[in-house]
């Protein structure tokens, strides 16, 4: 994350966009009033994707019994060849 004040993020917008999109950076814009944070479109739809699925039970439930569930597709790192 990248903290900056309000006047240095006004200097440098382009920059500061650029940077949250190309490389997921999450940038803290600090105020006298308080702070805001400047994502990425991809990054703040993921987010908001994780916190409608966790607001259902029962997909909680389903994730957190899935989890425990063998994956036919791993391959252990001793079978991979290089």
């Amino acid at each position: 994350m990248t903290s900056t004040s309000i006047t240095n993020f006004r200097k440098n917008l382009f920059e500061y966009v650029r940077s949250a999109i190309a490389y997921n950076d999450v940038i803290d814009v600090t105020t006298k009033d308080g702070s805001a944070v400047v994502m990425s479109k991809s990054d703040y739809d993921a987010m908001m994707e994780t916190l409608y699925l966790l607001s259902h039970p029962k997909t909680v439930a389903e994730v957190l019994e899935a989890k425990d569930q063998p994956n036919e597709a791993f391959v252990p790192l001793d079978r991979v060849e290089w």
